[in-house]
């Protein structure tokens, strides 16, 4: 599991995970999910390259994007593939959290969060 993470105008952060986020991918990107979720205040979590989702994967998910929301801040997910997104719908997590399939869109859901702080 890889994930990067990239800065976009706007003040919003892309952190993008490529690989199965099964234990082994949770286990590798629980740290720097924490770190984000500690400093960043409007994140879009790119999905697109993410092959497998378990239910390790999903906390480490979900967790975060808890700590940013009580934080102020706001998570979308974006570009999840026909399994992975139905795990997160299945889950529930898709109730919580938006899944976008366009850029645009997410990105616009995310400067909402921006735009009112300031």
């Amino acid at each position: 599991m890889k994930l990067t993470e990239e800065q976009m105008a706007g003040g919003i952060t892309r952190v993008i995970l490529d690989g199965k986020l099964d234990i082994e991918g949770a286990g590798a990107i629980d740290l720097p999910m924490n770190i984000i979720a500690g400093s960043q205040k409007a994140v879009l979590l790119d999905l697109r390259k993410l092959s497998f989702l378990g239910s390790m994967g999903l906390r480490s998910i979900v967790t975060p994007a808890r700590t940013i929301r009580s934080r102020g801040g706001k998570i979308v997910l974006f570009g999840p593939n026909e399994m992975v997104e139905k795990v997160l719908k299945t889950s529930g997590i898709d109730t919580l959290f938006p899944i976008y399939h366009d850029l645009d869109q997410a990105i616009a859901a995310l400067r909402q969060i921006t735009i009112a702080e300031l």
